[in-house]
């Protein structure tokens, strides 16, 4: 087995590294510093918050690599582990028989490319000086059947994972891991009608924009800009994220201790 470390220099301390590079002690191990520089590995820690976990899980996802977080973020709700916890975690990740968990992601067709998503797509209204003080439409096609225009700040579709993030600050439910759905969120709608809905995760979305310029954002990371004209379709990706865990069904301890 050999183990990579993802950190970011600037804001996790080297003692922490040389720590983890010291417990996993025989064990031949990697360090990166760029979630692009993973190659060759078995199992991934990632030292960071939220933020790092989603850009390590797309590469990860890529490579079916698992991985486990050490949280040196603020909310640390993908990780398993706070910080002062290294030793549990190089515990964890040496554990063959530890439990897997697998989380969907989305695959996403923007002009032409493709992206990956752990958390959520959401495509939003511009914030800049020449942009139209307005909100915006939004049409949604469910498996080719019009699902109806959202006219909002903008719309989210999210997976269970992403759930609890960019979805519940605009009002959205929360979906435990083993739903298999993806959740609709509009983003201050104009129409009180427009609610979060539940969908099939089996199901292809398409999305098109009837005027103006929306921005495409991918797990909080600007994906691009799309016109009237444009249609983005986003479905169930064949890549899975796997996260180690201590327990598999940990979900409500940590949904009591993150959010409050």
């Amino acid at each position: 087995m050999k183990v990579g470390i993802l950190y970011h220099k600037n804001t996790v301390p080297q003692e922490a590294v040389r720590k983890i590079v010291q417990l996993l002690g025989s064990v031949p191990s990697a360090c990166f510093c760029s979630e692009e520089e993973i190659e060759g590995i078995d199992r991934l820690i990632v030292l960071g918050g939220d933020g790092a976990m989603l850009r390590a899980a797309r590469r990860a996802s890529a490579l079916d690599v698992p991985l486990v977080g050490v949280n040196y973020g603020t909310v640390g709700f993908l990780t398993e582990f706070e910080r002062g916890e290294e030793e549990a975690a190089v515990r964890l990740v040496l554990d063959d028989g530890c439990a897997l968990v697998r989380r969907v992601m989305l695959e996403a067709q923007v002009k032409g490319t493709s992206f990956y998503c752990l958390n959520e797509i959401a495509f939003m209204r511009r914030i800049a000086e020449d942009a139209e003080d307005g909100v915006v439409r939004i049409g949604v096609t469910v498996d080719g059947i019009q699902a109806g225009e959202f006219v909002a700040d903008g719309l989210i579709l999210c997976t269970p994972t992403g759930s609890t993030a960019y979805s519940l600050s605009a009002g959205g439910s929360i979906l435990t891991p083993d739903c298999e759905g993806f959740l609709l969120t509009p983003v201050n709608a104009f129409s009180l009608r427009s609610r979060p809905i539940v969908c099939s995760d089996k199901s292809v979305f398409s999305f098109a924009f009837p005027e103006g310029t929306l921005a495409v954002h991918g797990d909080g990371k600007l994906l691009g800009e799309v016109h009237s004209g444009d249609v983005v379709t986003v479905k169930k990706s064949r890549r899975f994220a796997t996260f180690l865990a201590k327990d598999r069904h940990d979900f409500f301890r940590r949904l009591t201790e993150k959010i409050n």
